[in-house]
């Protein structure tokens, strides 16, 4: 069973910029395939970005590319969202989640808020 803790979630203003933290415990980190995904009040959950094993390919939304960046630790166990440029159409609660392969997610944290003021 792996768990999937999320911080770094706030309130910024239009144009700055927020770095997501996910720390997994209970697992090995290096075989999961991890993504970071958000949902709008009102509105279905989508995938902003993820990332393979060994963080050598990366994948992003449309809305996503240019202004975030997805990494990952594994000695650390933690992968990373940064997000620049913010928008209030970026805000959401974030959520990361581990699966055996891109698309394939069994395991999901609890979610940070992001907050965008225009």
């Amino acid at each position: 069973q792996v768990q999937l803790v999320e911080s770094g979630g706030g309130l910024v203003q239009a144009g700055g910029y927020l770095r997501l933290s996910c720390a997994a415990s209970g697992g090995t980190f290096s075989s999961y395939f991890m993504g970071w995904f958000r949902q709008a009040p009102g509105k279905e959950r989508e995938s902003v970005a993820s990332i393979s094993w060994s963080g050598g390919t990366t994948y992003y939304a449309d809305s996503a590319k240019g202004r975030f960046t997805i990494s990952r630790d594994n000695a650390k166990s933690t992968v990373y969202l940064q997000m620049n440029s913010l928008k209030p159409e970026d805000m959401a609660v974030y959520y990361c989640a581990a699966g055996t392969r891109r698309g394939n997610y069994k395991y999901w944290g609890q979610g940070t808020q992001v907050t965008v003021s225009s």
